[in-house]
């Protein structure tokens, strides 16, 4: 089967495609499998926060326990677990630090679009170890109608030349998917991420989410094989899994984020002796209204993950078998446009009310309770969830078809030179 990176296509599912099958470890054994490399991750986010420390170590980690392997096949080096488990996991991950699902994001997408096309060479090399990135989004005129990074016919081959912003995870990754134009074609290549004329610089400056190196990448002249051509890009026309799989992906770290909220902000109050006049009890963990706020986010963590679990059901019951099933995709893809509205709206409200259980130390800098919001406002900014929102108001009142392509861009109409970007156009995804 040709790749489709996630898209429907009018043929029907490949019978070469590969289901994950022999899964090794029942839930419980594969968290178990992980927590110690977890807890791990999670005892130095605070000061890789302040010191802006970048994530390589953890991501190696990862692999060498064989984490970005999770959904490939046994018989091919991977645990073989379902989309339900593997997300399952990318909560937990989260939860010890927000930007690693969301940097290995479009890696959890590569290996399920491998899967479908039954492409045991590269599934074996994710379970020898390789990690792919990505890079789609473009500054400027960026890709809401076309992509400026172009494949050509050079003397010696296909080359590739660009600018992309938004490069999430690729430089932790040992190859680049990227998203370009081939004479009016959306296509997507992938290319090595030291090949030469590839250049990454990590300038992404949001005030959340900031080890996600999701900076700029260049491609000058880059040599690209004819096998590294794998079909219709991101942004191409047609119905795709792949979008709701990318916003599941963010979801997961949401839940994460309220997850983490909970645990620091129980830990907080816990080891709390001060308290206020006019409070109900002596400690803060025994006045019912810091009870009740505890409450609060607990079940915002539940809910959220729950959100998270139940679309990845749907996952599981659309892959492989209904890949190009019309009605399948659009469920799949408004059930995670509606978890997306649930579980932004959760976890912004969880990390902003977790300080209502103390007075102004709660704030502190050292607490680094902050990072939170700023971390949970940061992941629900991409693909925006007013337009989310609309688009499935329209398609069931009217039968408007679902927006697959989330691509961010000025349209062709406006005039404005090509290469004038602003901050206001590198700012937004």
């Amino acid at each position: 089967m040709t790749s489709t990176l996630g898209r429907a296509s009018s043929a029907s599912p490949s019978t070469d495609s590969l289901e994950p099958t022999g899964v090794v470890a029942n839930d419980a054994d594969l968290r178990e499998r992980f927590a110690p490399l977890f807890a791990q991750i999670a005892a130095g986010a605070l000061d890789r926060e302040r010191s802006g420390e970048l994530l390589d170590e953890q991501v190696r980690s990862l692999v060498a326990d064989g984490f970005t392997a999770l959904r490939v096949p046994v018989a091919l080096g991977g645990s073989g677990a379902t989309n339900r488990q593997l997300f399952d996991l990318l909560v937990d991950l989260a939860a010890a630090e927000s930007n690693l699902p969301q940097a290995l994001r479009v890696h959890w997408n590569f290996v399920e679009d491998r899967l479908l096309a039954g492409d045991e060479a590269w599934l074996r090399a994710i379970a020898d170890g390789k990690v792919v990135g990505n890079a789609i989004t473009e500054p400027g005129v960026g890709a809401a109608d076309r992509y400026r990074t172009t494949l050509t016919r050079g003397d010696t081959g296909w080359v590739l030349n660009g600018t992309k912003y938004y490069s999430t995870g690729s430089l932790y990754a040992d190859h680049i998917l990227v998203a370009a134009d081939r004479d009016g074609e959306r296509i997507a290549v992938l290319v090595d991420a030291d090949a030469p004329g590839v250049r990454q610089v990590d300038d992404w400056d949001g005030f959340g989410q900031r080890l996600t190196v999701s900076g700029t990448t260049e491609f000058v002249d880059v040599p690209v094989a004819e096998e590294r051509i794998l079909g219709p890009g991101y942004g191409a026309p047609g119905r795709t899994w792949g979008t709701g799989y990318l916003q599941l992906v963010q979801l997961s770290v949401l839940a994460g984020i309220a997850q983490r909220a909970l645990d620091d902000t129980v830990a907080w109050v816990r080891d709390r002796t001060r308290t206020f006049t006019h409070a109900a009890a002596d400690l803060p963990r025994h006045d019912p209204l810091v009870q009740q706020v505890i409450g609060k986010l607990s079940a915002a963590a539940y809910g959220a993950r729950a959100l998270v679990l139940a679309v990845a059901d749907d996952l599981d019951r659309i892959l492989p078998q209904q890949a190009d099933d019309p009605e399948a995709l659009d469920r799949f893809e408004a059930d995670a446009g509606r978890a997306q509205s649930v579980v932004i709206g959760l976890v912004l409200d969880a990390t902003t009310e977790l300080f209502e259980v103390g007075g102004a130390s709660i704030s502190s800098a050292g607490y680094g309770l902050d990072r939170h919001w700023r971390n949970a406002r940061t992941i629900s900014a991409h693909n925006p969830l007013i337009f989310k929102q609309r688009a499935i108001g329209a398609h069931l009142l009217n039968g408007d078809p679902l927006p697959y392509q989330w691509s961010a861009g000025r349209r062709a109409a406006d005039n404005t030179p090509a290469d004038a970007a602003t901050p206001a156009d590198t700012a937004t995804a």
